[in-house]
């Protein structure tokens, strides 16, 4: 990996601890230098790349045009509360200063990224230095991912901050 990356991308393939095989999303994939760094790291695996912005699918494309002609990487333009993918179909999801999990309600993205995980699949959400306050955000955070995902561990480093869990494999006995 090169300096040109990011630390927060960094951070995030970090913990993400990729397997070649493994089935990936990014929710939020901006200009698509973490989508290059994951299908680096894949061989049979694929990765599905959103956003709602039609000029951050554009860039994502043009910058991964291969990985996306062999098949390993596809990009979706859409809003994660919208997305459709089938269900336990993701072994991983990942998202990069992706604001929507802290400054509102993201029970309808979680609702998602619930159905598409497979049971114990992860989930790491990752945010760089920036005018947020760590010690504001992991906690929020992390209580939003609480209901209904479990091992929720905030993670705070010199790349960042983070907060990473695990689909609950089963859903709870009441």
């Amino acid at each position: 990996m090169t300096s040109a990356v990011p630390d927060r991308v960094r951070l995030a393939l970090a913990l993400l601890d990729l397997g070649c095989s493994e089935r990936v999303m990014e929710v939020g994939c901006g200009p698509g230098v973490a989508a290059a760094e994951v299908c680096a790291r894949l061989t049979t695996g694929t990765l599905v790349a959103t956003d709602r912005s039609a000029a951050a699918i554009a860039r994502t494309s043009r910058r991964n045009a291969a990985a996306i002609a062999v098949g390993r990487l596809s990009v979706r333009q859409v809003a994660l509360a919208d997305l459709d993918l089938p269900p336990a179909s993701v072994d991983a999801a990942f998202a990069i200063d992706v604001n929507l999990f802290w400054t509102r309600d993201p029970e309808p993205e979680l609702v998602v990224l619930r159905r598409v995980l497979r049971p114990d699949g992860r989930l790491v959400l990752v945010y760089g230095h920036g005018p947020q306050d760590p010690e504001r955000l992991a906690p929020l955070v992390s209580d939003r991912l609480a209901a209904g995902f479990a091992d929720v561990i905030p993670h705070r480093s010199p790349l960042g901050l983070a907060v990473t869990a695990r689909r609950v494999s089963r859903p709870p006995r009441r």
